[in-house]
């Protein structure tokens, strides 16, 4: 079975110059399918243009927590409606870089977590799964998360044990080239505990790219190292790790209608 990308950001400009390549690369490392995450909605016109240009790609909409000042909902709505919309988000909750003076840390929580529950209404009433953000933030994503309704995906996990209980209100687990990091001990630990069921695959490319490219521009040719690495962590056979974890996303984001769509083309 192919492998499917969860998240790449293939409307970045670094693949300005050789997106063609880097989808072929991907094709031959049997990477068949992708999905643009909605990170900055000033984007999302080249996300849906990169997704007609290519069969197997869809995208996502969505603003990216250091960007809730361009959160809008009004311009993206429009987008919701295309068929090759497949979720809301990126969104989520980011703490790591707040600033040191309370007042101005608490005001940007708060905004955050007011765009966040937006986000997680928009999927609500139009029955798509999320695509959560997480950084530092594991306490305030749950609380706000008791409130979805259709799932989704929790984008890069990094082995916080605070965010498993998702998995009993349908939400997977996004793990990427973090995984073979020297220092991810933590996340390593974390992915033995998840059933392989409820993992999907993804790159965050450009970025994040997994041993031995690590400092390199990431791209979705790089994911068998990935499945690679999970399948030495669960001692199971490669072809099973990429098996499930393209069933789980398809699951997670209704794609086989899609992706049969292609197939009968």
């Amino acid at each position: 079975m192919m492998i499917i990308d969860t998240h790449v950001h293939l409307d970045h400009a670094d693949y300005n110059d050789d997106l063609n390549a880097v989808i072929a690369r991907a094709r031959a490392s049997n990477v068949g399918a992708f999905i643009i995450p909605g990170a900055d909605p000033r984007n999302l016109s080249r996300a849906k243009a990169i997704a007609y240009a290519y069969d197997n790609v869809f995208f996502a909409v969505g603003a990216h927590p250091h960007d809730i000042d361009r959160f809008d909902e009004a311009a993206m709505s429009p987008f919701l409606d295309d068929p090759k919309c497949v979720a809301i988000g990126e969104c989520g909750l980011d703490y790591f870089r707040l600033p040191k003076n309370p007042d101005e840390a608490a005001e940007i929580k708060d905004g955050q977590k007011t765009v966040f529950k937006r986000h997680i209404a928009i999927a609500n009433e139009r029955k798509l799964p999320l695509i959560v953000h997480v950084r530092d933030a594991a306490s305030d994503s749950v609380e706000a998360l008791l409130a979805a309704e259709t799932g989704g995906i929790l984008h890069c996990f990094t082995g916080d044990e605070r965010l498993l209980g998702l998995m009993d209100r349908g939400f997977y687990f996004g793990i990427g080239g973090a995984l073979t990091f020297a220092n991810a001990e933590k996340l390593r630990e974390a992915a033995a505990k998840i059933p392989i069921e409820r993992v999907a695959l993804e790159t965050d490319a450009p970025y994040l790219a997994p041993a031995p490219h690590r400092g390199k521009r990431n791209e979705s040719g790089f994911l068998p190292l990935v499945a690679a690495k999970l399948a030495e962590i669960k001692n199971a056979p490669i072809d099973a790790i990429i098996d499930a974890t393209t069933r789980s996303a398809i699951e997670c984001f209704a794609l086989k209608p899609l992706l049969a769509r292609i197939t009968n083309a």
